[in-house]
C-alpha cells in the first residue's frame, strides 16, 4: 500500500497570508503527491474569504464553528490525519512564517528508523536567525529556554520553540493529545510528551523570516514553559 502524506495548515487570522502560501506550494513539484487540510480556527478578520477562493483537488479546508485554540487546532488535524490513515504529516503555519519548501525535507527525515518527529531548527545555521529578522529578545529567549529544556531533560535540541514540526502518525499516536494543552503550549507540552515516552525527535536546520508582527513569545509563556518542565509529565 502507498504511504499517505499530508500537510496540514493552521490559519488563524491569516488573510492573505494563506494566499501566499498556497502560490507557494503549486512552484513545488513534491506537494502533487501530498494531500493538503487547511483548517481555520474561526478567523474574524477574511481569511475565510480567501479560503474559499482556493480550487484544488488536493486541498481539504475545514472551518472550526469556535475557536479551538491553536493547540486544539492542531489536535483537530492530527486527529484527522488518524482517521484516514496517514503515514505521516507536516505542519504549516497560515502565518507564512515557515517556508512550505521544507516539507520534502522533513518527510524524508521521517523516513530513518526510530524517528518519531522532525522539527525545523533556526538555531542551527548560525546568525541565520538574526539574519531572518528573528527580534533579539527572542532570540536570547529561545537560547536560554532551549538549553534550560537540554538540562533538565538531558537532550541536544537547538530550538525547542519552533512551530515547524513533521510527524510520524503510528508514533504520534502513543501520546494522549487529550492530555495536552490546547493553547500556545500545546508544541513544549508535546515535546515533553516524546521526550519523556522516549520517542525520538531529530530536527532540521531551516531558515526563517520575520515580518513587522507582534510575537506570542512573552513573559507568560516562558513562566509556562519553566513550570512545565517541572511539573508537566
Amino acid at each position: 500500500m502507498k504511504k499517505k502524506k499530508l500537510v496540514f495548515i493552521v490559519t488563524y487570522k491569516s488573510s492573505e497570508k494563506i494566499y501566499n502560501i498556497i502560490n507557494k506550494i503549486k512552484k513545488i513539484r513534491e506537494f502533487k503527491k501530498y494531500d493538503i487540510y487547511i483548517s481555520d480556527d474561526n478567523s474574524p478578520d477574511n481569511t475565510i474569504y480567501y479560503l474559499k477562493r482556493i480550487k484544488n483537488k488536493n486541498i481539504t479546508i475545514s472551518y472550526n464553528k469556535k475557536n479551538l485554540g491553536y493547540g486544539g487546532n492542531i489536535k483537530k488535524c492530527m486527529k484527522y490525519a488518524f482517521k484516514n490513515n496517514y503515514d505521516k504529516a507536516v505542519m504549516i503555519h497560515g502565518d507564512d512564517q515557515y517556508h512550505v519548501k521544507y516539507a520534502p525535507k522533513l518527510f524524508k527525515k521521517l523516513e530513518k528508523k526510530n524517528i518519531a518527529a522532525v522539527t525545523g531548527s533556526r538555531m542551527m545555521i548560525k546568525k541565520a536567525a538574526l539574519k531572518g529578522k528573528m527580534p533579539l529578545y527572542k532570540f536570547f529567549g529561545n537560547l536560554v529556554l532551549t538549553n534550560f529544556f537540554n538540562f533538565v531533560f538531558k537532550s541536544k535540541f537547538t530550538d525547542c520553540h519552533t512551530g515547524l514540526w513533521s510527524y510520524n502518525i503510528k508514533k504520534l499516536k502513543k501520546v494522549n493529545l487529550n492530555k495536552i494543552d490546547s493553547g500556545y503550549n500545546f508544541d513544549s507540552q508535546l515535546r515533553i510528551k516524546f521526550v519523556i515516552n522516549k520517542l525520538k525527535i531529530d530536527e532540521i536546520p531551516i531558515e526563517t523570516h520575520y515580518r513587522d508582527e507582534h510575537s506570542s513569545f512573552h513573559f507568560k509563556y516562558s513562566f509556562n514553559f519553566f513550570k512545565e518542565l517541572f511539573f508537566y509529565r
